[in-house]
């Protein structure tokens, strides 16, 4: 009769480390980068694309469209799939479809191919809120929060290194290039995620909610599409209107459908709690707040200097500008996850929307000397790291073990909405903000200004949001994880 397999028990727990155990947060850290490395590659390729694929400059800006919009509703999707059918199996799923849409944009030059490969990038939108739910799992309460931290702030720092490193290759190689390299760094993360990451024992059992995901999608998409095209199509125009109208119905039968099923998609009735769902209102601001700021700033330097502010930096000097930013990200996620710890994770959260707004009220004082407009952009940066890395904490602790990965999905959501609203409304003001430049309108210093003012305000809002957040008890979700690895090992012994 052969004997039962023996199941290691989770790092952290009195037993020494293995290799692979060492590695698995700097290997879910490095895919973090990655997601945002590869969704901000395609930034500086804007410009040249239309003439790069012979395609107009509207179907070029659906590589971010379509980005987006995948993101947007696999998020929440894969989260669930990742508390359902385990973690790190959907987690390398996500990473090898953005792998796949890496290698099809290297290869193609077609305009229709290269859309439907960025949307195939999207998926990576859920590596963070997976790899987070992972570290729940598997770490020790001791060496969860710093964790997490590094995990929330790796969106940053991707964003960070992603620019200057696609300006680099797009200046000196062919653009193909850049997707290649990106596509071997792909491939290596799944490589790296399956070998270093143990797949997680808990999972919620239960049948997917197929018509759930439908309906969420179908609202994410409507919605999403409206805020990100109404500048292009009039927001006042038929298709954007009609895409608001189709996207509220749509989103009223969703929630309507979830309340009454089984095993919903989106558990609302926990989304509802204050602890839960003020967390995500302060996702949706700090997310909006945040994203003002490499916006304006990217193209505040790049304004010819004819404008009497622009700086007329290339692009490889614009990703400079804002590196600083990614390395603060990096260096204050520690510090973050001290706060949490002492002070509790809506402290923390409210510290970082009230940094974020004193950022901007830097950029306001002084935008037109370089080292000024990096430190407020690096200001805001931090605000970012403290305030996103507190987010998942408030998550972690209102959430049992067995939905972590779809609630932080859904947080994950609700940053995605705030930057795309952010996106829309700072293009709004700029556009309705302009003075003619040998004959071409571009915006005025003072429209920059009121983005900036109006980001502060946003951020401000959030901290207020974080402090009516109800006060959060030391967590026990180390224990109910802990308890749930027991239980699976023990009766997959019994099974045995």
């Amino acid at each position: 009769m052969d004997q039962p397999a023996a199941i290691p028990p989770p790092p952290g727990t009195g037993t020494p480390l293995r290799l692979r155990d060492r590695l698995t947060i700097p290997v879910l850290a490095s895919g973090g980068i990655l997601m945002a490395v590869m969704q901000t590659v395609v930034v500086p390729l804007l410009p040249d694309l239309p003439r790069l694929t012979g395609s107009s400059p509207a179907a070029v800006s659906w590589m971010v469209t379509a980005t987006l919009l995948a993101g947007a509703v696999l998020t929440p999707v894969l989260g669930r799939a990742g508390d359902m059918y385990g973690k790190r199996r959907v987690l390398t799923a996500a990473l090898a479809l953005m792998t796949v849409g890496s290698v099809l944009c290297a290869l193609s030059s077609d305009i229709r191919v290269l859309i439907a490969a960025r949307a195939l990038q999207g998926a990576a939108a859920s590596v963070v809120p997976l790899s987070i739910s992972i570290l729940r799992d598997e770490l020790p309460p001791e060496r969860r929060g710093s964790a997490v931290a590094l995990m929330s702030s790796t969106v940053g720092i991707g964003a960070a290194l992603g620019l200057p490193l696609a300006a680099l290759v797009v200046q000196y190689a062919d653009w193909h290039t850049m997707f290649w390299l990106t596509s071997a760094l792909g491939a290596l993360g799944v490589t790296a995620t399956w070998w270093a990451v143990r797949e997680s024992p808990v999972r919620e059992p239960g049948r997917f909610d197929f018509l759930g995901a439908l309906g969420l999608a179908a609202g994410l998409v409507c919605l999403l599409l409206g805020v990100s095209q109404g500048g292009t199509w009039g927001w006042g125009s038929e298709r954007v209107l009609g895409l608001f109208l189709a996207a509220v119905a749509v989103l009223a039968l969703w929630w309507w459908q979830q309340l009454r099923s089984a095993r919903p998609l989106v558990d609302l009735r926990l989304v509802t709690r204050p602890r839960v769902g003020l967390s995500h209102v302060a996702a949706l601001l700090t997310g909006f707040a945040f994203y003002a700021n490499s916006l304006v700033t990217a193209q505040l330097v790049q304004a010819p200097e004819a404008t009497g502010y622009g700086l007329g930096l290339s692009i490889v000097a614009t990703g400079l500008c804002l590196l600083p930013g990614g390395v603060t990200m990096l260096l204050f996620s520690p510090l973050s996850a001290r706060i949490s710890a002492t002070r509790g994770p809506r402290i923390t959260l409210a510290l970082g929307a009230a940094v974020i707004a004193c950022g901007y009220a830097l950029r306001i004082a002084d935008s037109r000397d370089l080292w000024m407009i990096i430190l407020g952009a690096t200001v805001v940066a931090t605000g970012t790291t403290l305030a996103y890395s507190a987010l998942p904490t408030l998550i972690l602790r209102a959430v049992p073990a067995a939905q972590t990965a779809s609630a932080n999905g859904v947080n994950v959501l609700m940053r995605t909405i705030g930057q795309a609203v952010s996106s829309a409304a700072v293009a709004a003001v700029l556009v309705h903000h302009t003075s003619p430049l040998g004959g071409t309108p571009v915006p005025t210093l003072h429209g920059y200004l009121l983005a900036f003012a109006m980001a502060g305000a946003v951020a401000l809002a959030a901290c207020a949001a974080a402090l009516t957040i109800p006060g959060d008890e030391p967590a026990d979700d180390g224990r109910r994880a802990r308890g749930a690895t027991r239980g699976a090992r023990d009766g997959a012994m019994e099974g045995a």
